[in-house]
Formats: structure tokens, C-alpha cells, sequence
């Protein structure tokens, strides 16, 4: 008979039901999926657009890392940072996420590991050079910081590697980590979204050409519908934004009521306008002044809270431009100085559109200013650099400026905007105003709906040089002088999505990843303080315990 008063099996008792409540829990918790992050800024969490986008997989994908081998500490952690995210993603899509770290240099001879490179180039994963410590010596190794993702017979390269070339290697790593979740994202998304948004490129006022906007056509062409539109189609609202690319012409009455019309409706523009006309072209002229487009949109953009100075913006942080600076031989000297007509943007707000953006380079930009209106929420999105300044049409502007002495004192206003961001119920400008002819009374709106509006001071921005040789566009920001893209791509990219907001996966580009550095100068100071209470308190503290113990037990037992 058993005993339920016993000790013993009160004990077994207490222990079976421990197990039962344990398996108890294990067993609901398998119900319902869920994960924790008690990191300070979330930096394992997926956002909830992104669990949206794993959700549609419908078929598993395979990813190709091109970041193993020997790399030093930053790139370690960079890589850690990219297989913990992929593998939040294969627990959030049930194992469809298959991924493999490779390192290229690995490959069986110098011909195989050559072409292997330049198929991971042509495809979008550009090689990084890696400096490095071992044993006290100097090793450099190229990667290939990016992967190759495959889906349902679709192939795809992103590069994982960006951030500021302004920023220290350090944080530019960081800014990398902080983007893995939206680059992943982002590529996921354009091979699992089958219903594009579309996108209208305004033409009928002496836009950009085919072949000037080319690059940018293409880019947005992997993610929306993108379509020529004239402001006199009666279909805009088929369109879920509209982006106008430095417009030369007057833009009629009528133009600017179906303009104010299609925002009043909710419909999102982003406006790339030269206030001025300027170009290289005239440029070696010694008499060339650059005078005001006639564009007619001052009023529009002026009610809805911003306006575009006559003016054009000197900075002495700006592109480079080839200039003769003598001869010899009998021929002509060619030096490459910084056009200060060029500036290059590396100052931004801190916002998802601008969030870690490498430096975007300009021409003939102005600066913008914010004007009062009623309930719309402002955004300065870019600024110059501390050392700018601007000068009021009709502007001056020749090479030859570059020959002489400029003095710093001139360049003394610095951080100048010229990019908004606007958001909210924006007021029509033909608000208690006779509408213009042809307009349909019937269907206008004196006040909108919430929309969005962006605003940049240089139409530029989305041009692509074309190769004078091959009549081929290039890479969106490309500089043919320098070899090197700037972020013109992801700048107008990222615009364009905070837009349309297609999937709202704009904003997981707010992930912070917080750098905690040792104190390097206390780390130096207090060195010997910290080795010695590392190697000794422990040793005390165990020789301490066992003394202790050993009198307690002799002063127990000296009872008996």
C-alpha cells in the first residue's frame, strides 16, 4: 500500500507533476510562434513588412553568401550579422530560406577563380579589398561583400556592402549591418510582387530623354509599372505617383490644374527641377550667365510650402571636372579640379529615405526654402556641406573661374537645403480662383486627402552620363572622371518607395545598430588593474572559500 504521508512520495509526487507541467508548456508554446529580442534597439527582430514578404513565398530560396575565408574583425562581424538575419528569415518562412556561405578565392586555378569574379561583377556584386592583420603581417584579400538569391527561376545580386564613404571602415560596416534586413528584403520583394504599382513619367515640357533617364527607367522597372504620361491623359489616377525630371518648358494653367488635381486626390509627385538654366556646354565661354527657366510651377510649389531660389549653389565640397592647364609638346593639359557648381551631398536628415546614404553628386543645384503652410509636415531631406554659399541669377559661370583664388571666407553658409520632403492634406492652389479653360469644374477639389510630395533642386539628379563611344546610358550617378558611383540610385529608389509605400518595407531602413566601443585611453590606463583582478580574484576567492569552509565544518563536527 502506498504511503501518501511518506516524504518519498511527496518528493515523486512534486516531481511528477513538474515534468507534466513542463511538457505541458512545450506543448502549447509549439502552438503559437513567437520570438524575443531584449536587445536595447531590436537588432534581431524582423520587421512586420518583412515577415509580410516571407509570408508570400510560395517556393524556396536559395542564397549564395560570397563573404567567408580569412577576414578581419569588422568583416567577421558583418558576416555574423548577415547569418543570424538569414537565419531569422528560415525560421519565419519554416525552412523555405537555404543558404551558403562561399568564398570565391577558393576556386581551382587562377583562370576559374578570374571568371568567377567577373560573373559575380556582371551581376551586380562588386569586389572589396580587405586589409588585414596576421602574426604580425600585412594581409589583403578581395570579397565579395553581397548574395546571389534564386527563386522560382529568378536570379538576383545585391550587394550588402554600403554606407557612407565618408564614414570610417568601422561605421560604415555598421551602417551595412543596420541595411541587411532591407537589401534581403528588397530583393524578395521584386521577385514575389506579381501587381506592380505604376509609375508615370511625365513627359510634353522637355523632360529628361529616353536615353538621359534610362538607367533610373530601368531601375524602377524591376519593382512598378513604368509608363510615359502626359498631364492631359484623363486616366493620372492609374497612376500611383508621378515623377517630373527637369522639365524646360512653361507648364500652362491647365497643366498645373491637373497637377494640383492629381495631388488633391491623393496622388504623390516627386518634382526634380533646375531653377536655372546652366550648362557645361557654355561654360568655356568667358560672357555665359545662366538665367531663370520659365516653368510656371513657383506658385504651385509655393502653396504647398516650399520654393526653389533663383539662385545657384557654390560648394567647396563638389565633383570633379577636367580642366586644360597648359600644354606641352603642343598639347593641350588636362587636371582634374573640383567644379564647385557640382556640389556633392553628404548631408542628410535622418529619415528612411536618406537613412546611411553613400554621397550623392549634383549640377547646377539651388537651394529651396519652406514657406508657410497650413498642416503640411516639412522635411529638409538634403543639405550642402559647411563650406557653401549661394549666388543670385543671372549667375556667372565659366571654367576659367578655376584658375583663380578663391578665398574661404567666401563660402560661409553652410548646411543649405536642397531637397523637402512634404506630407499631409496638402490646399489647392486654385482654391477661390477662376478655374482655367478646359477645366472640369464638376470633379475639382478645393482641399486633398493625405498625399506625399518631394521636392529636389536639381534635375539632374535622375540623369545618367551617356558614353560619348558607345551611345550606351551608364549607372545612375556614375562619374566618368573619378570611376565612381555615387547613390543618385538609392537616393531616388528610396524616394520613390516612401511614396508609393507599396509594402511600407521603406521603413526597415530605420534599423539602428548601436556601435559600443571600449574606452581606448582608460582600456590603456587601467590595463594592469583589470589582468589583475581577472587572473587573481578568482584564485582568491576559491582559496577564501575553501578556508571558510573548511573552519565552519570543523567547528560543526567539533560538537560530537
Amino acid at each position: 500500500m502506498v504511503n501518501w504521508k511518506s516524504k518519498k512520495t511527496g518528493d515523486l509526487l512534486l516531481f511528477a507533476n513538474g515534468l507534466v507541467f513542463v511538457m505541458l508548456v512545450n506543448l502549447l508554446s509549439s502552438l503559437f510562434f513567437f520570438r524575443l529580442d531584449l536587445t536595447e534597439e531590436k537588432r534581431y527582430s524582423i520587421k512586420k513588412p518583412t515577415q509580410d514578404i516571407l509570408n508570400q513565398l510560395d517556393d524556396d530560396v536559395y542564397m549564395e553568401v560570397y563573404l567567408d575565408g580569412e577576414l578581419n574583425a569588422p568583416f567577421r562581424r558583418f558576416q555574423k550579422s548577415i547569418r543570424e538575419t538569414l537565419e531569422e528569415f528560415r525560421i519565419y518562412t519554416n525552412n523555405k530560406i537555404h543558404y551558403t556561405f562561399i568564398d570565391p578565392s577558393l576556386a581551382k586555378s587562377q583562370k576559374a577563380q578570374s571568371e568567377f569574379m567577373s560573373e559575380l561583377a556582371s551581376k551586380g556584386i562588386q569586389p572589396t579589398n580587405v586589409i588585414g592583420n596576421k602574426d604580425g603581417q600585412r594581409i589583403e584579400k578581395i570579397v565579395f561583400p553581397g548574395v546571389l538569391i534564386s527563386y522560382s527561376g529568378l536570379e538576383s545580386g545585391v550587394m550588402l556592402l554600403k554606407g557612407s564613404s565618408a564614414s570610417s571602415s568601422e561605421e560604415k560596416i555598421n551602417q551595412s549591418i543596420e541595411g541587411i534586413e532591407f537589401e534581403l528584403a528588397n530583393a524578395l520583394y521584386k521577385m514575389v510582387n506579381t501587381d506592380p504599382k505604376r509609375i508615370g513619367l511625365l513627359t510634353g515640357h522637355g523632360e529628361l530623354s529616353n536615353l538621359e533617364v534610362a538607367a533610373f527607367t530601368s531601375a524602377l522597372a524591376e519593382v512598378y509599372d513604368v509608363a510615359p504620361v502626359s498631364l492631359q491623359d484623363d486616366h493620372l489616377d492609374r497612376f500611383a505617383a508621378l515623377l517630373i525630371a527637369k522639365p524646360k518648358t512653361t507648364f500652362s494653367p491647365l497643366d498645373k490644374y491637373q497637377l494640383d488635381q492629381f495631388i488633391m486626390r491623393g496622388g504623390r509627385v516627386m518634382f526634380l527641377l533646375d531653377k536655372l538654366d546652366a550648362s557645361m556646354d557654355s561654360a568655356s565661354r568667358e560672357d555665359y550667365f545662366a538665367f531663370p527657366y520659365n516653368l510656371g510651377l513657383d506658385d504651385l510649389l509655393y502653396k504647398y510650402g516650399v520654393r526653389i531660389n533663383v539662385d545657384l549653389i557654390q560648394d567647396r565640397n563638389s565633383a570633379m571636372y577636367p580642366v586644360i592647364t597648359g600644354e606641352v609638346g603642343g598639347k593641350p593639359q588636362m587636371q582634374l579640379m573640383p567644379w564647385p557648381y557640382f556640389p556633392l551631398i553628404n548631408r542628410y536628415a535622418d529619415h528612411p529615405i536618406t537613412r546611411n546614404l553613400d554621397a550623392v553628386t549634383t549640377k547646377f543645384v539651388s537651394s529651396i526654402d519652406s514657406v508657410k503652410a497650413p498642416g503640411i509636415k516639412k522635411t529638409p531631406l538634403l543639405f550642402t556641406s559647411e563650406v557653401s554659399r549661394t549666388l543670385v541669377a543671372p549667375v556667372k559661370v565659366s571654367i576659367n573661374e578655376l584658375r583663380r583664388t578663391v578665398k574661404e571666407s567666401d563660402f560661409a553658409s553652410p548646411f543649405i537645403p536642397v531637397g523637402y520632403l512634404l506630407e499631409g492634406k496638402f490646399s489647392s492652389l486654385f482654391k477661390n480662383r477662376f478655374l482655367p479653360e478646359g477645366a472640369a469644374s464638376s470633379t475639382f477639389r478645393e482641399a486633398g486627402v493625405d498625399s506625399k510630395i518631394i521636392v529636389f533642386a536639381d534635375g539632374d539628379l535622375a540623369a545618367n552620363v551617356v558614353n560619348p563611344r558607345s551611345g550606351q546610358p551608364q549607372a545612375m550617378g556614375f562619374d566618368p572622371f573619378v570611376k565612381y558611383t555615387f547613390a543618385n540610385k538609392d537616393l531616388l529608389m528610396n524616394a520613390v518607395a516612401y511614396l508609393t509605400e507599396d509594402n511600407g518595407l521603406i521603413h526597415t531602413r530605420n534599423k539602428e545598430v548601436k556601435i559600443r566601443p571600449l574606452n581606448k585611453q582608460k582600456l590603456t590606463d587601467e590595463r594592469f588593474i583589470w589582468q589583475v583582478v581577472n587572473l587573481a580574484l578568482p584564485i582568491i576567492a576559491l582559496i577564501a572559500f575553501g578556508v571558510i569552509r573548511s573552519i565552519l565544518r570543523n567547528r560543526r563536527f567539533a560538537k560530537f
